[in-house]
């Protein structure tokens, strides 16, 4: 018997994502007062956007495979 994988179909592209969950942590964490939460949620937020900003070199046309 094989097994069958998920298969998901998004409707927004992956950096578009990233964005979005960084931009609903940033907006949870200044509901919150200062403490762990809020700080582990601004990290989530910065993360997010670091992995677009890879995302974006990764996929560059000026990108070249090393040598």
């Amino acid at each position: 018997m094989a097994i069958r994988q998920r298969r998901v179909k998004h409707e927004t592209s992956f950096a578009a994502r990233l964005l979005q969950h960084a931009q609903a942590a940033r907006d949870a964490a200044h509901r919150l007062p200062p403490g762990k939460k809020r700080e582990m949620l601004l990290r989530q937020a910065r993360a997010s956007e670091m992995a677009v900003q890879i995302d974006r070199w990764i996929t560059s046309p000026g990108l070249r495979p090393p040598e």
